[in-house]
């Protein structure tokens, strides 16, 4: 059938394939208020058509049927599906919704309508997003509308321009299938990041595409004597269950090719097999599990370290399984996930499944996920500077999986993959992440921008002098620690000059100010080369730097390099000599012997050039020191 020639008769079959996905749910009250949505949507739309010719009522059916039967949500979302466009693209008011299907309908058709305005806080994408964020305070059903929107979006893109492909391609790679993985929606999520993937990198989605068709056809033939030793291990021992091959998405095999920096034909488990078994009530499903487990490497030689137990302790998006790798017969490692019916339904609908009920689980992460999306709308000046920040802060909020990482004293906390000891840090409290000194990392001294694993033992040290530091910036992944970070570095005072990066000068140097074009001033010290380049071309913008002077707060980077006879106790006078008698710290230190002769480079801070020519005068002073040399100049 041409997508243009859609009947009537064919919109309605279409429309009561999802009243049939509803109705064992719904009461007869509330079917009859989601045929009346179909039927007012329907009337809506009757003359607009989509890009591809078809009737327009078609899109709205196709996400009512996501919502009812992939997502098993209820009727009020259901009926908001039907509705969702009818505000947005027909003379329909967002009172008239609220008179005919009441307040529940009416919230939710609201928030997933794109407010136009003549001038958006950030952008018309970027205030979208906003305007779902602010919804989730409330109810998470508009969020799950939207997913579902833009699922049917994706599954019919092709008949959209190439441009307009990539923008609504970039948008659910970056928003909606991140999303759809911390719901727990991991079906959907697939589906969206290999839609994405697709219409953004269409040859490369082809060839990855190519050639896991080539392993499939090869593993016809080496697969089934492995399955057979399988099965007959499973059903010896009384196991029900059902067993099968899933192959990892071009999207995935691509991610992982980028991470590991390999060619495809290198990637090792490009597909798994998932054993879900039958529970039953002799046995709980985590002992039916390691019973599976046991029987498997009892015949087949397990691959060290390769168990990840994701029963005892799920993804923050509740996914639970339990993985391992086997050697087949032919020599290669084969992933095995083993899952219970409920725990397969679970990696299905996510939050969406509790306990044989379709409800939505208001857990832990919504709950953190609420504060964030608060905080981010209630103290964030939505302008130009800030922009990237709010993104950034959200993307980080849903993006990939998490990690549990324990305190010293047992207690689990959730962080985003890839967090350091900062997010730790900032998640125990603020305080405690603003004066962050070290880390101890599973008894191991380490520094508080180390990436953290899976499982490991955090403690942190604090000190009240530390404060947040420029790096830190880059170091911290989770909002609550960036937030505070940003804040507190961009209250700052701003200083007045920036230092030459050639030259470096300090305070109490001959220095001169240069004008740079955009009205900042650069110090120079006056025998800068770079300095003496410029005044020689743009001499009008020299201006006067008398006032680049100590600030007790700054302290300037400074390198020594001497020459010595060597001797006995001489590297204990150096340091003597700097931190105890003039009480700087030593950033680094140097020393190589070759002859006798003693060649030491020494790194440290100091507040001003007099400083600096008091410590080159002591180091003078030591006896057998021949040479000091400034490396600075």
């Amino acid at each position: 059938m041409e997508t243009n020639k859609i009947t009537e008769a064919e919109i309605q079959h279409r429309a009561n394939e999802v009243f049939s996905a509803l109705e064992k749910r719904c009461s007869l009250e509330e079917m009859q208020l989601v045929q009346k949505a179909f039927n007012f949507a329907r009337e809506a739309h009757r003359n607009q058509t989509r890009k591809s010719g078809e009737p327009y009522i078609i899109h709205p059916i196709a996400v009512a049927m996501i919502i009812a039967n992939e997502m098993q949500l209820g009727a009020a979302p259901v009926c908001a599906a039907f509705l969702h466009d009818v505000v947005e693209d027909t003379p329909c008011t967002d009172e008239k919704i609220r008179q005919e299907f009441g307040d529940d309908v009416a919230f939710l058709v609201d928030v997933v309508t794109k407010k136009k305005k003549n001038q958006y806080d950030m952008s018309k994408q970027l205030d979208n997003f906003k305007q779902m964020f602010d919804s989730m305070h409330y109810d998470i059903r508009a969020i799950l509308i939207k997913l579902a929107d833009r699922l049917h979006n994706m599954r019919t893109l092709a008949s959209m321009t190439p441009a307009k492909q990539m923008k609504i391609a970039g948008e659910t790679d970056f928003f909606y299938a991140p999303l759809a993985n911390r719901l727990g929606l991991y079906t959907i999520k697939i589906e969206l990041e290999n839609l994405s993937f697709h219409y953004r990198c269409p040859h490369v989605y082809d060839r990855i595409s190519k050639l896991i068709e080539e392993d499939k056809k090869r593993d016809e033939q080496r697969m089934p004597p492995f399955y057979k030793k399988m099965d007959e291990i499973l059903k010896n021992n009384g196991i029900e269950y059902e067993r099968e091959v899933l192959y990892k998405q071009p999207y995935n095999i691509w991610r992982k090719m980028v991470q590991q920096n390999i060619d495809y034909e290198h990637l090792e488990c490009r597909h798994f097999t998932r054993i879900v078994f039958k529970s039953d009530m002799y046995m709980t499903d985590k002992n039916r599990v390691l019973k599976i487990y046991s029987l498997l490497t009892d015949k087949f030689k397990e691959r060290p370290n390769s168990v990840t137990n994701y029963i005892d302790l799920p993804k923050q998006n509740g996914y639970q399984a339990f993985h391992t790798q086997l050697l087949s017969d032919y020599g290669v490692w084969e992933e095995i996930h083993i899952q219970s019916q409920k725990m397969a339904t679970k990696t299905k609908l996510g939050y969406l499944f509790d306990s044989g009920q379709r409800e939505i689980d208001i857990n832990m992460w919504l709950e953190k996920f609420r504060k964030v999306l608060k905080d981010v709308s209630q103290n964030l000046e939505y302008n130009e500077e800030n922009k990237h920040f709010f993104i950034e802060s959200v993307r980080t909020t849903l993006y990939n999986d998490d990690i549990q990482v324990y305190t010293p004293k047992g207690k689990a906390m959730l962080l985003p993959k890839k967090s350091t000891a900062l997010d730790f840090a900032f998640a125990i409290s603020n305080n405690v992440g603003m004066h962050a000194k070290y880390a101890k990392i599973n008894g191991h001294l380490a520094s508080v921008k180390t990436i953290l694993k899976r499982g490991d033992s955090v403690e942190i040290g604090v000190d009240e002098n530390i404060m947040p530091q420029e790096d830190w910036r880059t170091s911290a992944k989770t909002y609550e620690a960036l937030r505070s970070i940003n804040i507190y570095l961009d209250h700052l005072p701003k200083p007045k000059y920036c230092r030459c990066n050639s030259c470096h000068p300090i305070p109490g140097e001959e220095v001169i100010g240069f004008k740079e074009a955009d009205g900042t001033i650069t110090v120079h010290r006056r025998d800068c080369t770079l300095a003496i380049s410029l005044v020689s071309q743009f001499g009008d913008n020299i201006v006067a730097a008398d006032d680049f002077k100590e600030n007790s707060d700054i302290l300037y980077p400074a390198s020594l390099t001497l020459k010595a006879v060597d001797r006995k106790h001489l590297l204990s006078d150096i340091i003597e000599t700097i931190s105890n008698q003039l009480r700087l710290s030593i950033l680094s230190l140097n020393t190589n012997t070759v002859d006798e002769i003693v060649t030491t480079t020494i790194n440290f801070t100091i507040h001003n050039y007099q400083e600096l020519r008091t410590i080159v005068q002591n180091i003078h002073n030591i006896p057998d020191v021949d040479e000091v040399i400034y490396n600075n100049k």
